[in-house]
């Protein structure tokens, strides 16, 4: 009897290439990587973020304006991985699974470190201070948020919510088709900030600090670069020991931070296809 193999891999979320053998057929609707070549699977999805920074003011009575630090740091939603084994397709419609493996690439709550930078500009005067975040593509994430008179020793706290656009990209390599509990598979990739963050200062002489100012009636509007778009954290390589023997199927899939999926499982193909 023949066998024949076809694959080939689409990344940023779209499904990889179908294959089958004379074995067992792939589920309807999900479809193989065959090639022995390592597989890659990519993921776009919306990641929470909370931002907290700390600003400092000092020099108040300089011209052009005070002295200003900013620092603090982005803690992320987190990122997730599962891996799914099953030695039972049935037909093209339905399947079980035998076994899956949960691995928290990038744990709830990592950090991105925003070291301390000057925030240069301003007026003079004492000036009241806002403080306001933006992305890396200039729509904001937060409104105005008022830091205070510009006196000595100013220092606030602040800090936002908000949704970056991420992009997660996972390198898996799988062995051991045969051993039990099931194949060794490793695996290590990126995940991608799309957006960054950036803060905005305003600066305002006159005496109305209720409300804020508008930015286009400010004296003075000073932007800083926190986080760059397309900041990378990169997860390192791990394993993943488990699922079942017998030549299963595997499957790959996303998660968040607190293990619910993201987008659909992508089927990888048979162990003995995928391994090197």
């Amino acid at each position: 009897m023949s066998r024949s193999t076809v694959g080939a891999l689409l990344l940023l979320g779209a499904s990889l290439a179908a294959c089958s053998d004379n074995t067992a057929a792939a589920p309807d609707g999900i479809v193989a990587a065959t090639t022995a070549a390592t597989p890659s699977v990519t993921q776009s999805f919306s990641m929470p973020v909370h931002a907290t920074t700390t600003t400092a003011v000092t020099g108040c009575d300089n011209s052009p304006g005070p002295y200003i630090t900013i620092e603090g740091g982005l803690a992320l939603g987190g990122l997730g991985t599962r891996v799914t084994f099953t030695n039972n397709a049935k037909a093209t419609h339905s399947y079980s699974t035998d076994a899956h493996v949960d691995i928290a690439v990038v744990p709830s709550g990592q950090s991105i470190t925003v070291p301390k930078q000057p925030v240069l500009g301003g007026v003079g005067g004492n000036p009241f201070i806002w403080i306001k975040f933006e992305d890396g593509n200039g729509h904001a994430v937060s409104d105005e948020i008022y830091l205070g008179r510009c006196v000595q020793g100013l220092t606030k706290t602040s800090s936002v919510d908000f949704a970056s656009l991420a992009r997660a990209l996972a390198t898996l390599a799988v062995s051991d088709c045969e051993n039990s509990p099931g194949p060794y598979i490793t695996m290590d990739g990126d995940l991608y900030l799309a957006a960054g963050l950036d803060a905005k200062f305003i600066f305002q002489n006159n005496d109305n600090p209720v409300g804020g100012p508008h930015e286009a009636s400010a004296d003075a509007v000073v932007k800083v670069s926190l986080v760059p778009p397309g900041q990378t954290v990169r997860f390192n390589k791990q394993p993943s020991q488990g699922g079942v023997g017998g030549n299963p199927w595997i499957y790959f899939q996303f998660l968040t931070g607190t293990g619910a999926t993201i987008g659909q499982q992508t089927l990888l193909g048979r162990c003995v296809q995928l391994a090197g």
